[in-house]
């Protein structure tokens, strides 16, 4: 049960605590669940002398504001409505509103005529009601219609596809046929394709340094408002531990605004939710049904709401390090205002559910500490994570959002952000992740990422002159290594090692191929691509100091290829006859967890959530 404490000790503390992080001490003592927010506004209403509107019986047609501007006034907290002829204001009181309304009050007694409040729960449902189209055809065409050279919305007619298959098919027949100079020249741009793939991987390893962590400890009144979206979908077992870990979060909670972005129809989650009876900073909203059901449409349905100066994603099953708020907020405040995103480090948790966790681990390792930051020192276009990516809540408004058609909107997003002249950059703070430890979901997952990055290209290659143009000849490059070559090398790897195979051991006269010396060009091209793997991954696994326990499972990178090419022409195939699918990857399955043996191990073990009540 709560101890009683008196009115007197609360004002007290609520004062203090107001003037520690900068903002009104109503909100500090709603976010400690000493008062709801109606109860606030209510009084704070009684005591201006103004009226406090729950806004259920105000019509569509007695706001003056078109469906995007209602939309913005869901953030910004004020709302304007006709009565009588005149104008009405309707406010939400933020931050440091109702200091401002007593100030204005103090001037006199009409002074707040033309002013009511109301809660923001309200204010939202209001925007809700009469807005929720808009706010769907915003988050599913947005991007498609401020910038269509950057959307994959565009679908190809089906005898387009037809036609595709069809000259594919021609083009395969045609080089089966051909004589053996040009399949050596084939041969040979296939192999630069593995071996500059191989070289870029290798260059961001020499020039990614291990960050140092975070000595400055900024104060809390200097801390920005940070918003916080996640997109959940069936994550009914583990949205108890994501509020969990965004409780655990060395940040302000006052100054934290929490989007959990809901489908209508997915019912367990919402019970889920609603269970966790969760107060601010959290905040439910339900995504309209228009569109694709893809994360980046979710997103897209937030993102117009979002009160922070800075935006970060997390995932339902995510787990990010306490202090990883305040130290991406560093890095803006160090950098220029190119700096758009700052992506922290993913790491897996389950790592030793199987080898496929387990390799997981190794590449994520070598992915967040060693090929990015590599990528990030050189300047070039960085292919965000899918999580713990953090921005510039107005550049992210401002390029448009995500793509909702693209399946790995991270990665455009983190290209669209560099043509249009922003920069990326890395943090080493960790959020830890679940990975598929079985087969069946591990493709669904990696199929759906190898679309994505099929679908990245092809539309930032509509104008490939424009591209080299917004990235230069080095990003250009970059671009094609990060993406292209990526993809070619899945889906050509079978063939390579095919072709190895056939040159040792066919009989004559097959064996006449063996006078292109296939076997030592298609050796070494495999080599180089399994070697600058590891040396990636070993690399990044020496920095997480998982080198000794799970080094091991890079013995089993020629299999992992063979999985991933197989994952490739899943793709391919899935971006002739069904380029939108999103394959979800299942969350709450995980049989093992490094963090809470770690925790364990210096002796606190991990507390599950429990609906607030701490005041």
């Amino acid at each position: 049960m709560r101890p009683w404490v008196a009115p007197s000790a609360y004002h007290c503390a609520a004062e203090g605590r107001a003037r520690a992080i900068g903002l009104g001490a109503d909100r500090v003592l709603i976010c400690a669940d000493a008062i709801t927010e109606e109860a606030y506004v209510t009084a704070l209403a009684a005591s201006l002398g103004a009226p406090y509107d729950t806004l259920g019986r105000l019509m569509r047609a007695d706001c003056p504001l078109d469906d995007d501007q209602l939309i913005q006034a869901a953030a910004t907290g004020l709302l304007p409505v006709r009565e009588g002829g005149e104008t009405i204001y309707v406010v939400a009181p933020r931050n440091l509103a109702a200091r401002r309304l007593a100030a204005v009050r103090q001037s006199g007694p009409e002074a707040l005529r033309s002013i009511r409040l109301t809660t923001s729960a309200c204010l939202w449902r209001f925007v809700a009601r009469h807005a929720q189209r808009a706010l769907g055809r915003r988050a599913a065409y947005g991007l498609r219609q401020s910038r269509p050279l950057f959307s994959n919305a565009r679908r190809p007619h089906r005898f387009a596809r037809i036609f595709a298959f069809l000259m594919t098919l021609v083009a395969a027949t045609v080089v089966a046929d051909l004589p053996v100079a040009p399949l050596e020249a084939i041969g040979a741009v296939l192999c630069a394709v593995f071996l500059s793939a191989a070289a870029l991987r290798l260059l961001c390893v020499a020039f990614a340094s291990p960050q140092p962590r975070r000595v400055l400890r900024r104060s809390d009144d200097e801390l920005p408002v940070y918003t916080i979206i996640c997109a959940l979908y069936r994550e009914a077992n583990v949205v108890g531990s994501l509020v969990e870990a965004i409780l655990a979060l060395d940040y302000p909670r006052e100054k934290l605004d929490v989007k959990l972005v809901l489908e209508a129809d997915d019912h367990a989650t919402r019970q889920a939710v609603a269970k966790l009876q969760l107060g601010p900073p959290f905040e439910i909203v339900v995504a309209p049904r228009i569109g694709p059901r893809t994360k980046p449409k979710a997103l897209n349905v937030a993102l117009p709401l979002a009160r922070g100066s800075f935006t970060v994603i997390y995932d339902a099953e995510d787990v990010p390090e306490p202090d990883q708020l305040r130290r991406a907020f560093d890095v803006f405040a160090a950098a220029d205002r190119r700096l758009a995103c700052v992506q922290a480090a993913l790491t897996i948790d389950n790592t030793t559910d199987s080898w496929l966790a387990c390799m997981f681990t190794a590449a994520y390792a070598g992915q967040f500490d060693a090929f990015l930051p590599g990528l990030a020192a050189l300047y070039l276009p960085l292919p965000l994570g899918g999580s713990s990516n953090h921005f510039r809540t107005d550049v992210l408004r401002q390029i448009g959002g995500w793509d909702p058609y693209n399946v790995t909107e991270d990665a455009d997003v983190g290209i669209r952000l560099h043509r249009l002249g922003f920069r990326s950059t890395t943090l080493s703070s960790a959020t830890y992740e679940e990975a598929p430890a079985q087969f069946g979901p591990w493709l669904r997952q990696r199929t759906r990422w190898y679309k994505g990055w099929m679908q990245t290209w092809l539309v930032h290659m509509r104008k490939p002159w424009r591209l080299v143009g917004d990235l230069g000849p080095t990003g250009a490059i970059a671009f094609q290594l990060l993406l292209a070559c990526n993809v070619v090398a899945a889906l050509i790897h079978p063939l390579f090692m095919a072709g190895l195979v056939y040159s040792l051991l066919a009989a004559p006269p097959l064996q006449a191929i063996g006078s292109m010396r296939a076997a030592p060009v298609f050796g070494a091209t495999l080599l180089a691509g399994y070697a600058s793997t590891i040396a990636l991954d070993l690399i990044g696994l020496m920095r997480r100091n998982h080198l000794v326990r799970h080094g091991w499972v890079l013995v089993l990178t020629p299999l992992y290829w063979f999985l991933l090419s197989f994952a490739a022409w899943r793709a391919l195939v899935q971006l002739a006859y069904d380029p939108q699918r999103w394959e979800k990857t299942e969350h709450g399955l995980a049989r093992s967890s490094r963090r809470a043996a770690a925790d364990g191990q210096k002796g606190h073990g991990r507390q599950l959530f429990r609906p607030r009540d701490t005041a």
